[in-house]
Formats: structure tokens, sequence, C-alpha cells
């Protein structure tokens, strides 16, 4: 549908504030079954489309990546995605690792940088027939009541919709307004943003090795001796490591690869950010859902956040889809009751088993290490338990929606 333009008044189904990965998945998964949305977000797409603002990369799970498919995008995301075949978790250097491995399967996840992401969305958003982007844009104000949703915009336009949608990311100002609480905390711990070349092809898999200060992840990137880095280390140690040169920095995280892939050279420019956990009890009120990180935030130790967001947008599409085809509001208590039922039991499992390993993991001391090494050993050994992990790997467990199993609402 393209951008909205200023003094204009826009009827539409939904009003999506925030277009980040999990808004713009939201818009699209909507507008492949006929629904229309705005798409409101502040920050230029001149800057976010930059390498320099975002230099993460993402672990789209097989689940995720049907959506992806489902929805139309997957197609060009191909080219620049690395497949996950194996996965090896290990505590310290051991030499033996859990290892997750697949056979001819589908992978285990796919490796796709977040500008390319980001990239492919917009473009995709750009030339949907029922989506309209309001980018480098405001909310002013926003009224919800019983006739439905109201905006205005600092551009001077105005939006109504019969449902608000908070995509708007961990600090969201629409779930602090609609005084939707969630519990929080942050973690004494900042994850360091990189990439590397090596001189060890990567073979497709991803490496985690758990140390007291924080896991350190290796996650393959194309084409073959490329591995995006995030390095979890405590918080008051973030500084001195971004302040490394390139060679210092590429020795220091060798020493922690243990010689898995080899020489580390051409560092990636660094990033960093604090590591925090939120969980919403509610994610809806009256015509309003939260989406993504503005319902949810964990650690990246098990790479999970932004599938939890996608898992959000499945499940949020189909209830909103099936609603509409049964005539009835998008606004509606009931459809909203289902959404609230269908994620919270999910999404708090999910946060909370990896809170429990982040502090599992961050555990000093011989004994500690002990416990864990057995633990994993005994997924290793216990095929249904390595089944179980491997599924939650996939983004496969629990009741999916029918976009994470590729299929049209």
């Amino acid at each position: 549908m393209g951008v909205l333009g200023a003094g204009a008044m826009e009827r539409t189904d939904t009003l999506i504030l925030g277009g980040g990965l999990v808004g713009l998945t939201l818009a699209l998964a909507l507008d492949a079954h006929g629904l229309s949305s705005v798409v409101v977000d502040p920050a230029d797409p001149e800057k976010t489309l930059t390498g320099a603002f975002d230099g993460r990369a993402s672990a789209i799970a097989s689940a995720s990546w049907h959506m992806l498919e489902a929805i139309g995008v997957a197609e060009a995301l191909k080219p620049h995605g690395c497949q996950i075949r194996r996965i090896e978790v290990r505590d310290g250097l051991q030499k033996q690792p859990l290892d997750f491995t697949l056979g001819d399967g589908e992978p285990l996840g796919t490796m796709v940088e977040n500008r390319i992401l980001r990239r492919v969305l917009r473009e995709a958003a750009l030339n949907a027939k029922h989506i309209t982007l309001k980018m480098a844009t405001k909310a002013v104000s926003v009224e919800r009541g019983a006739g439905g949703v109201t905006a205005t915009l600092d551009d001077g336009s105005a939006v109504r919709a019969d449902l608000l949608v908070a995509a708007e990311g961990r600090n969201s100002p629409t779930r602090e307004a609609a005084g939707l609480r969630a519990a929080n905390w942050k973690y004494d711990h900042a994850a360091i943003i990189s990439a590397f070349a090596h001189s060890i092809p990567h073979d497709n898999v991803a490496h985690e090795i758990f140390y007291p200060g924080g896991p350190f992840a290796l996650l393959p990137l194309p084409p073959g001796n490329r591995s995006a880095l995030v390095w979890t280390v405590k918080a008051k140690d973030a500084l001195g490591i971004l302040a490394l040169n390139d060679h210092a920095f590429a020795v220091e995280a060798q020493k922690r690869t243990g010689g898995l892939l080899g020489e580390l050279s051409s560092a990636a420019p660094r990033s960093s950010y604090p590591l925090g956990f939120h969980h919403a009890a509610a994610i809806t009120a009256e015509r309003l859902a939260l989406v993504g990180d503005a319902a949810h935030g964990i650690h990246p130790i098990a790479g999970q956040g932004l599938n939890l967001g996608f898992r959000d947008v499945a499940a949020l599409a189909e209830v909103l889809v099936e609603g509409s085809r049964l005539g009835l509001d998008l606004g509606d208590a009931q459809l909203l009751a289902r959404y609230q039922r269908w994620r919270s039991l999910d999404t708090l499992m999910v946060a909370s088993a990896t809170d429990t390993l982040t502090r599992l993991f961050g555990v000093r001391g011989r004994t500690a290490s002990r416990v864990r090494r057995f633990g994993l050993g005994a997924v290793q050994r216990i095929a249904p338990l390595k089944a179980l992990f491997m599924a939650e790997a996939r983004g496969e467990s629990g009741e999916l929606p029918k976009l994470l199993r590729g299929i049209a609402v």
C-alpha cells in the first residue's frame, strides 16, 4: 500500500506501533490474509537499515522460517541465510559436548543478519496491498474505547483502527500507559556483538560455550568461514572489551573458542547492550495486544528472543483472521482472551527456563561444574529428553499456530 501522507485520516483493521522485526512480520502475516495495518515507528529507515544500527544476527527457528515462507518473505532471505545443522553445547572447554545433530531433515534454524532481515521485511511491506508505513513518525495520542482505537500522529495525520498492537520493544510506552505491569530485573551482564572470519570452516555448526562470566556463542554465517559472536560478559568488563583493538579482541575471543574454529580474524564492528528480563503477566487490555519484546524479554542464552516474538505473531494473526471470518470486531474481548491464553504459558515457560539456565551456568566452582556436566551428559544419553530440547530449538513445542507449520490460516 505504501506510505501514508500528512493530513490524512486512515481507516485500518490494526494499528501497529513499532516497525521492527516483529511489528513488520505481523503486518505482513495479516496482509497475506487480507487484513490491513498501519505501522507507525519513530525510527528513520535510512538509519535502521545500516549495519551500524544493529550488528546482530538472529537464529530463526525452523518453525519461524515456515511462517516466513507462508507469508512470502523467506525466498528473499535464502541467499543471505546460513542453516544451523548442529549445535554443540559445552560447559567451558569440555571435550565431549552436548551435541544436537540433524540427519537429512530440516535445519534447527537459519542464521540471518538483522539488517538483512529488516530490509527484506520493509521491502515486502512497501509492496504489500494492505500495509501503510508511517516511519520516522510518532503517535502523539492514542485513545482506546468501546468504539475502536483512534491515534493522532505527529505529522498531523490520524488513524482509526479496531485493534492496537504494541510492538515497541522492551520499554514499550503503550504497555506502561495501559497499566500492564511486567516483572523485570537486570542481569549483571552485557552482550558483546561482533563477527569473525576463521580458518576452519564452521560446517553449519553453532557453538555455545558456557563460562561462569556468561555464555560465549559462535553462530554460523555465510559463506562458511564466518561466524557471528554473542559474548556475554560481566557488565563491568564490557567497556574494556569494546576498547580493545581488533587484534587483541580476536586473541581474547580465540582463547575462549579453544581452537574450535582455528584462527579468528577480520573482526566486524563491535557493539554492546545490557541484558535483562521482563515478563508481562497480561498481554492484552481493551482493544490492545502486546507482541514481541513489548510482552517479554529474555536473556539471549538460548537464542529464542526473536522466535518468541514470531510465535506471538503467528498466534495473534490466526486469532484475528479466524475472528474476522466469523464477522467479529478485531478488538473483540473474546479474541484477545484467546490470544492471552494461547501465549501466556509458552512465554512464561521459555522465559523461566532461560532465566534458570542463566543462573545455573553462572554458578562458579568445581561442584557446580560437575553438576552441569552431568546434566549435559544426561541429555546427551536420554533420547526422549534430547528430542524435547531439539523440538524447543526448532520452535516446534506446544500448540503450534498454523503459520508456524507453514500453513495459511
